[in-house]
């Protein structure tokens, strides 16, 4: 993947949905009066904030529903005022909120996609919500963490299962809580050792999350660790594991075999990284990974 051009703007938003009284989805559209325009929630992401924490953020305070981030749709790529603009979009549901309007945002309307789709000011909006109405509505999150910075085995002279996160780390777990929350509660599975259980104690404790531990994911007692994660894809509920970089490429390798989809040419992770699969029908909707 190419690298983005410097200077260039990120930003995120999402597909805000809800079910309609037919039951088909009605999609979240905003207007900004300074544009006077038609779009998706979005804007800017803040100096040193997470792209998937600036997505939930900017639907938040735009809409007033906070959101739950599904399946990755694409990135939209622009200029403005002559600055190229990047945009990461998601789909989102979320609860049912009292939208208060703004000098940024004064209007907020649900509509049906077909509808949504004359509305939209944009060609790039319309196609951001194409790709959202072929794919799954509802998908579920199976999440893939390697534990934060731990210092290096070679300066700890305990049991290397009790070896704890460094400063680097404790500060990578706070930061994780902030983006592993975005996309929603999920139970919570880790390897049994000090690391990793307290890279995920911070989402954990928000998410009232009681923490299990597996030695399927552990290092030195994993023998097949893809074939837990192939376990747990069957029973439909969202799950963030917490393992090792060296297991981390069987997990998601084995993962993506099981959904029938090609898995990444390079599944690993740096300490701190995750990887996101959505999940609907037992197939994979999107994957995508992120670091913190």
């Amino acid at each position: 993947m190419n690298p983005d051009p410097p200077g260039t703007i990120r930003a995120a938003g999402a597909v805000l949905w809800r079910p309609g009284p037919d039951g088909r989805p009605l999609v979240a559209l905003i207007h900004r009066p300074r544009y006077d325009d038609w779009s998706f929630p979005k804007g800017k992401v803040d100096r040193d904030e997470h792209v998937v924490r600036a997505a939930a953020r900017e639907v938040w305070e735009e809409t007033g529903v906070w959101p739950v981030l599904g399946r990755r749709l694409r990135t939209v790529r622009y200029a403005v005022r002559g600055r190229p603009k990047r945009v990461d979009y998601w789909a989102a549901t979320g609860e049912e909120a009292r939208f208060v309007p703004s000098e940024e945002v004064d209007r907020i309307e649900w509509l049906p996609i077909a509808e949504a789709e004359r509305c939209l000011s944009h060609d790039h909006d319309r196609d951001v919500l194409r790709e959202f109405a072929a794919g799954p509505l509802r998908t579920t999150p199976y999440i893939v963490l390697r534990h934060a910075a731990a210092g290096q085995k070679r300066d700890w002279e305990d049991d290397d299962l009790l070896r704890p996160l460094d400063q680097e780390g404790r500060a990578q777990a706070q930061r994780l809580d902030d983006v592993l929350v975005c996309y929603g509660p999920a139970r919570v599975i880790s390897s049994a050792t000090a690391r990793c259980l307290e890279t995920v104690l911070p989402y954990a404790a928000r998410t009232a999350a009681d923490v299990r531990t597996d030695w399927a994911v552990t290092v030195g007692t994993a023998k097949a660790p893809g074939d837990r994660l192939a376990e747990l894809l069957a029973d439909g509920v969202p799950v963030v594991i917490c393992t090792h970089g060296e297991l981390v490429p069987d997990l998601i390798t084995r993962a993506c075999e099981e959904l029938g989809a090609r898995p990444p040419e390079d599944p690993k992770l740096p300490k701190g990284g995750f990887w996101v699969l959505q999940v609907a029908d037992r197939a994979l909707a999107s994957i995508e990974h992120h670091t913190c």
